[in-house]
């Protein structure tokens, strides 16, 4: 799934334009609760092994003349203030923001015509039936706070942290606006299988874009889930 998202997906939906890549936060799995299955739970293994990962396609992107970013993840997975994923960023030599930061909080990045705000967090649930809530909730609360200091309100907002992909539209005078999460590159972990709702789904997988076109600027995903357990 990691290769055919970077060797085919991504080359076709740039259409061989410059892109810009930006790892969401949680770049480690860190030492997290009393977790024992991390392939090792000395840190700079840990480091290296994500900079093995990342290192080949922050090349790609920055072949097609973009930059790599890099936000904070939680501090349980990759240290307080982000201090790894700081250490990782910068190795593999992440744009750092106005403070000299390689890791940082939030991005707020212009994409053609469309603002987009990305940070790592957003509220979960354990009800698939009030999975939007949160996503719809964060969306509404960016427009708030812009309108209360007369800023402009972004067209996309991007979180991760529930490993689960969704996203919610709403209307608006530019077209529409988009709250999009993410899904993770992670299984299924021992953690997952006693969190309501997370058990009884399955890991996904995958990306996404968000691009200005020749008439409007969009997002597409690319979502991956693998199978429920055999029957037997």
């Amino acid at each position: 799934m990691w290769r055919e998202f970077w060797d085919e997906w991504v080359p076709r939906v740039t259409y061989g334009e410059p892109f810009d890549l930006v790892h969401n936060g949680d770049a480690i799995d860190g030492v997290h609760h009393n977790s024992t299955t991390q392939v090792s739970h000395n840190f700079e293994d840990q480091l290296r092994i994500a900079e093995a990962v990342m290192a080949p396609v922050i090349a790609q992107c920055r072949a097609s003349g973009g930059q790599y970013y890099q936000i904070r993840g939680t501090a349980a997975h990759v240290g307080q203030s982000s201090v790894y994923e700081e250490m990782l960023a910068k190795r593999l030599g992440a744009v750092p923001n106005a403070e000299g930061q390689y890791a940082r909080y939030d991005l707020w990045k212009r994409v053609g015509k469309a603002l987009v705000h990305l940070l790592h967090h957003v509220g979960v649930t354990g009800s698939s039936a009030h999975e939007a809530s949160a996503v719809n909730a964060e969306l509404t609360a960016e427009y708030v706070e812009a309108a209360r200091w007369g800023q402009e309100p972004p067209d996309f907002i991007v979180r991760s942290h529930r490993h689960r992909s969704i996203a919610v539209d709403l209307n608006s005078a530019k077209g529409y606006a988009g709250a999009i999460v993410t899904p993770g590159w992670q299984g299924k972990t021992p953690f997952a299988w006693k969190v309501a709702g997370a058990r009884i789904s399955e890991p996904q997988f995958g990306g996404i874009l968000i691009r200005q076109g020749d008439e409007e600027f969009y997002y597409r995903r690319k979502i991956w889930s693998i199978g429920r357990s055999l029957e037997e």
